[in-house]
């Protein structure tokens, strides 16, 4: 069965966004083609890497943190029904100073929504866990039920999953389209035309190259550094359940993944790196980069200061100037939808957000207004962490 085929959804882009879009709408009976340049979870994608962190706290914004919840519940029936362990348990503990407004907002938000959480103070957080140095700390938030995504295999299984219902998977690179009105069909590098009803763009750092004149310069992409260290032969103190996600956004712009599957225990700056362009670029860590995470696992998880590092990692974020999601038509092209700017944040939400693109490409209905298209600037100026 060829690619010259009629299709009902035509999705492109195989990251997080666009497996749980195809999975979700070939499983509502559409005739769906994923198709991607490298390959789901590939290297050069934002989905890719090995973990990524699933949590509830969003300060106030109730709209990532009610998408959170829907998503988990995903993610964990997806687990349940394929038999994959993809997600871990390992809860997630926000690191919090006296006045804390940041988390202070989480923990009212967690309460309105019914999430499970519990407040530690730092006597309990030097007992419960003794292997981090709780310095500068006075309190803490833990979300019991959040935890870790095994990121690169995850969407690996989604994808195989919708190919399982009947979608059709293709690497090849997909040029962007031009005009007006209704789109009929879009070409490949290889020559192949596609042609669907309806066409959705989940393209992560590649959207303002494909769209430069409608996006271009509205998604940032940046350099990001990740690093893995080996722990020492036997020690479970830094893996599951021993272990939390651990992330401290208000101070250190930090966070911390526990050892998943052997990998190794993952550091990395949340801050916004410089401009990176996803084609050509080295992923190669700095050593800037490397001496600014060691210095912080010396002082934050003492037992790791001369853990040796195991693996790196340089990804990008591809958002929005204020990280807000970017789920919209084209404005243009009635039936092209467009959807993105979901790094530092979005891996998440794969389900939540294929679930709600899925609706709308079935039964229109406009989009959440924070994820137009009309509200995305050209100047980065952070709002979601």
């Amino acid at each position: 069965m060829g690619l010259n085929n009629t299709y009902d959804v035509a999705v492109i882009g195989a990251g997080v966004f666009g497996a749980w879009t195809a999975y979700t709408l070939q499983r509502a009976g559409q005739r769906v083609v994923l198709v991607d340049a490298f390959g789901p979870g590939n290297s050069r994608s934002s989905s890719g890497d090995e973990s990524r962190v699933i949590r509830m706290g969003y300060g106030t914004d109730e709209i990532y943190s009610r998408m959170a919840m829907r998503s988990l519940e995903l993610w964990k029936g997806f687990c349940a029904e394929t038999g994959q362990s993809l997600f871990y348990q390992t809860g997630v503990l926000w690191m919090a100073v006296q006045d804390d407004a940041y988390v202070a907002k989480i923990r009212a938000t967690l309460e309105k929504l019914g999430v499970r959480h519990e407040r530690m103070e730092r006597e309990e957080l030097d007992a419960r866990f003794p292997q981090v140095n709780w310095s500068g700390v006075d309190w803490g938030l833990l979300e019991t039920e959040s935890g870790a995504l095994v990121a690169r295999r995850a969407v690996a299984a989604v994808v195989e999953e919708a190919c399982r219902a009947g979608a059709e998977y293709r690497t090849d690179a997909v040029a962007g389209p031009e005009g007006k009105g209704k789109l009929s069909e879009v070409k490949t590098a290889r020559g192949e035309t596609i042609c669907a009803g309806s066409f959705v763009f989940a393209c992560g750092p590649w959207m303002g190259k494909i769209f430069p004149q409608v996006i271009g310069d509205r998604i940032f992409a940046t350099r990001q550094e990740v690093f893995y260290f080996g722990v020492p032969a036997g020690e479970r103190r830094f893996a599951p359940p021993a272990m939390p996600v651990c992330i401290c956004i208000t101070s250190e712009e930090m966070y911390s993944i526990p050892d998943l599957e052997g990998r190794g225990f993952k550091v990395a700056h949340d801050r916004r790196g410089p401009a990176f362009d996803a084609d050509s670029e080295d992923r190669v860590v700095t050593r800037e980069g490397l001496a600014q995470v060691r210095n912080y696992l010396a002082r934050r998880f003492p037992a790791m200061k001369d853990a040796p590092v195991v693996e790196t990692r340089v990804c990008q974020y591809e958002n929005t100037w204020n990280g807000d999601f970017l789920i919209d038509r084209h404005p243009e092209l009635e039936n092209v939808w467009l959807v993105g700017g979901g790094s530092g944040h979005g891996f998440k939400h794969g389900p939540a957000v294929g679930e709600f693109v899925a609706q709308r490409v079935l039964h229109g209905g406009e989009t959440e207004q924070r994820f137009a298209l009309a509200t995305k600037e050209k100047k980065a100026a952070r709002a979601v962490f």
